[in-house]
């Protein structure tokens, strides 16, 4: 069977047993989702309180019959994940800023981040607004091919039932993530890390208390939380360690941009900012970029030249092919040779 075909496959099992306890438990799409992922994992259907009753316990079991998972990579059982939680989108209203990473974005973020740990015997990763685990399980499987020894991950978010998904996706990928329920901009309670990535919320953090301990705080109002996030990210990092994160195309444009700027050149190396394809976004607001920072120490240096640019429109496959071997080219050129 085709990896297509498997993670169609399983998609089907996934969405009908879904959509079953759904109706039998009277509960959201995405909770359901966690609950028949607990059943695929445990190998048998969960029952409390008599729900679901044995008719559905019948039809559940039979579904998950269907798809044999276990044989499956985990790359196609993350596509599988993926194309429930695009329904569970449609289905449960999501606000966007719980809305999974894109696996074309989830794809180049993934290829930036192998070219700069090939060869790693160990490294630390961690997502600091993981959300449902479909970026950094991406990123996790494309470093496994070029990272000979152990990948440490870690996954932190604020909202429970988006960890719920993220460990469910990991643990049916094989993954291992270790998974933190917390306000990510709190004193951390994961171990410092070599890499970060994360696709960063946008809007406004509200507890302005907390935001008065970080230099990008705004003087008055609320903070960007983006800004804040990758100021704690900078302090999360090992001297040398790199961050890849998704932002607003205008992240050096906005009214907040003064205090980000201010704190830049002492405390990160501005390394790449690289422009999403518009066509991607419903408008030029909405645009996002995938910024590159590293964390001074261990012979890091700022890039002569920064990498800028905007990715050509994925249609025209071999002027984004040249462009993305142009990127692998400066990376090497520029920030290998400071990781030796």
């Amino acid at each position: 069977m085709l990896s297509q075909e498997q993670t169609e496959a399983l998609f089907k099992v996934l969405d009908e047993s879904t959509t079953t306890l759904q109706a039998a438990l009277s509960t959201s799409y995405l909770d359901a989702f966690v609950e028949t992922g607990d059943n695929l994992l445990n190998g048998q259907v969960q029952v409390e309180d008599d729900r679901p009753d044995q008719k559905t316990v019948a039809q559940l079991t039979d579904l998950y019959q269907q798809a044999d998972w276990q044989s499956f990579d985990s790359e196609t059982v993350r596509r599988a994940v993926q194309l429930a939680m695009l329904k569970a989108i449609r289905i449960d209203e999501i606000q966007a800023n719980h809305q999974l990473t894109p696996d074309t974005i989830a794809y180049i973020m993934g290829y930036l981040v192998t070219r700069l740990e090939k060869g790693k015997t160990h490294l630390s990763l961690l997502d600091l607004t993981v959300g449902t685990g479909n970026l950094l399980t991406a990123v996790i499987s494309q470093l496994k091919a070029v990272v000979a020894g152990k990948i440490d991950a870690y996954g932190i978010d604020n909202d429970d039932t988006m960890l719920a998904i993220a460990q469910t996706s990991s643990d049916l990928q094989r993954i291992p993530v270790e998974l933190v329920h917390q306000d990510a901009l709190e004193r951390l309670l994961v171990p410092a890390s070599d890499l970060i990535v994360a696709d960063l919320p946008i809007g406004y953090y509200p507890v302005d208390d907390n935001a008065v301990n970080f230099k990008t705080a705004a003087q008055k109002g609320h903070t960007y939380v983006h800004h804040l996030l990758l100021e704690q990210a900078m302090n999360q990092l090992t001297p040398g360690g790199i961050g890849v994160f998704l932002v607003p195309s205008q992240l050096f444009q906005s009214e907040q941009a003064e205090n980000l700027l201010k704190w830049l050149p002492n405390n990160a190396y501005l390394q790449g900012l690289l422009n999403l394809p518009s066509e991607l976004f419903a408008n030029a607001n909405a645009q996002k970029a995938i910024l590159i920072l590293q964390k001074p120490g261990a012979g890091a240096k700022q890039v002569e030249q920064v990498m800028l640019g905007e990715f050509p429109s994925f249609k025209n496959q071999s002027a984004f092919q040249k462009f993305v071997a142009e990127i692998v080219q400066w990376e090497e050129q520029n920030l290998l040779t400071d990781r030796k």
